[in-house]
């Protein structure tokens, strides 16, 4: 009796990663020119707060509202921009964000007074919350799911260019030339990006039935703004109790509940909630907001330790901080390749165990910490930027499809940018609450340190030090928080089921 064998059925060998050609290639330069223009301007204006507030002869939680404001205007303006994207075509959108944006950077280089300033930059601010979700819809769909990892690596290397060149360029812009020209300097990137874009980038393809939902909008984008408002007053009112942080904060919240609840019963809502429920897209959110809010907060913290505490110029400033951007550089490419062939699982708990570290060495500051032991931390702090930031991106928009991607985009931009706004607040209102608590009832402030003799500094540096370094551990907390959450991440790529031609929003199977 013979028996025949029934061959196994052959296991597939796996698909090779789809290579990145030059069409993908030329449109991601084009969206890194615009995006890299609106960070390049944070890293910028972020040095020069201790300057403008000896410029203007105001306070730190004034002058702060320089960096607040403009994030405000982000955080408020983002909840649109999935719908704009989808009723009016993301290239149109894209152009109107950076022609506001050069606006916005013009009449802020001609401010003359701290009001003006930050009314500028509010609508700066206004174009700014408009050009990274853009981009990253445009690149989203040009890329697709398989290549997305190595796309949004290619999109972050020249971006953190920002972090690298902001504060050079600033600090050489603000000791040497003039503060005016922290803002002008975007006008010759934004015109030759508004050129290339209409060049370059594919013809749009509206929806025009799309119908933009105005009860989400009127609860939405006032609730953002209220809390971050109230946030913000923190300091000025003396604490979280007053009337003045309470009234605005509880009615912010009120109104993002409210929308919660009418967005999921909402036909076509201007934030689609219900992408929430892919596990990965809402552990990843989650993972974001609370790197935002400290890593945000850190960027601002930096700066003023160096400036405060260390005397340096805005120029030496720059250098200092410098070395962040360029670990960052160099993590970039290789968390993009990873990200295309494993789970953020595996890469983003390793970035964020990296910064827990160097943030926990930044708790260590004094008067006199050598620079070089500084600089190497910062170095291995970008690092650990590399693989948390961009792989936490890229794990949620993998899982995501069709014409959810626009609305996905915003959702996640709108997460970022809120969390930067609430990591610069709280973080300042809790530097400000050291410096009172180790300095002295009105001595809260840092703009009023910038020009103190030596002998004056010396005396006042290491109790500044102890408030900067107590202001860390509240960075290193949430940090921790977002290192347990990212242990819930995939550790493996989403497998996608086929997406059908006018399918609506397509999550991973």
């Amino acid at each position: 009796m013979t028996v025949t064998e029934t061959p196994l059925p052959a296991v597939p060998e796996p698909a090779a990663p789809e290579p990145i050609d030059r069409a993908l290639l030329v449109v991601a330069g084009v969206v890194v020119l615009g995006t890299i223009m609106s960070i390049l301007d944070t890293t910028v204006v972020n040095v020069a707060i201790n300057t403008l507030a000896a410029r203007f002869h105001t306070t730190l939680p004034t002058i702060q509202w320089v960096a607040t404001g403009y994030t405000l205007a982000l955080a408020t303006v983002i909840p649109l921009t999935g719908w704009i994207a989808d009723r009016f075509g993301t290239k149109r959108l894209y152009m109107v964000s950076i022609a506001l944006f050069l606006v916005g950077s013009s009449l802020s280089g001609l401010a003359w007074s701290s009001g003006s300033i930050i009314g500028f930059r509010v609508l700066q601010g206004l174009g700014g919350g408009m050009i990274m979700p853009a981009g990253m819809t445009i690149l989203t769909r040009a890329a697709g799911p398989q290549r997305i990892g190595r796309v949004m690596s290619i999109m972050g290397v020249p971006m953190l260019l920002g972090p690298i060149l902001g504060p050079i360029l600033g600090g050489w812009l603000v000791s040497d030339v003039s503060w005016r020209w922290i803002f002008f300097i975007n006008l010759p990137i934004g015109i030759a990006a508004l050129a290339l874009a209409a060049r370059v980038l594919p013809r749009d393809v509206p929806a025009h039935e799309q119908r933009l939902d105005l009860v989400d909008l009127a609860l939405l984008s006032p609730g953002l703004a209220l809390v971050i408002y109230g946030l913000a007053e923190t300091n000025s009112a003396g604490g979280f109790g007053s009337a003045k942080v309470l009234a605005p904060l509880l009615a912010g919240l009120a109104l993002m509940v409210a929308f919660v609840w009418h967005s999921l019963r909402a036909k076509s809502p201007l934030i689609d909630l219900r992408l929430f429920r892919d596990r990965t897209f809402a552990t990843s959110s989650m993972t974001l907001v609370l790197v935002a809010i400290s890593v945000f907060g850190t960027f601002l913290l930096l700066p003023l330790y160096f400036q405060a505490v260390r005397g340096e110029s805005a120029l030496q400033t720059g250098l200092l901080v410098a070395p962040q951007g360029l670990g960052s550089m160099i993590a970039m490419p290789l968390a993009g390749q990873l990200a295309d062939r494993t789970g953020p699982g595996r890469i983003v708990p390793f970035g964020l165990v990296t910064i827990v570290l160097t943030v926990v060495g930044l708790t260590q500051v004094g008067a006199h910490t050598s620079y070089w032991l500084l600089r190497g931390d910062l170095f291995v702090f970008g690092l650990g930027m590399g693989f948390t930031m961009m792989p936490t991106f890229t794990g949620a928009m993998q899982s995501i499809r069709g014409p959810a991607v626009a609305r996905a985009s915003t959702a996640l931009n709108i997460i970022q940018q809120a969390g930067a706004s609430v990591g610069t607040a709280v973080l300042s209102v809790l530097l400000a609450s050291a410096l009172s608590s180790r300095l002295g009832h009105g001595h809260g402030t840092i703009g009023s340190t910038a020009h103190v003799p030596p002998g004056v500094r010396a005396h006042i540096a290491p109790p500044m030090a102890s408030a900067f370094g107590h202001t860390f551990w509240w960075a290193v907390a949430l940090l921790v928080a977002a290192l347990l959450g990212s242990l819930a991440l995939p550790r493996r790529r989403p497998v996608l089921a086929p997406e059908p031609a006018g399918a609506e929003a397509t999550v991973a199977v």
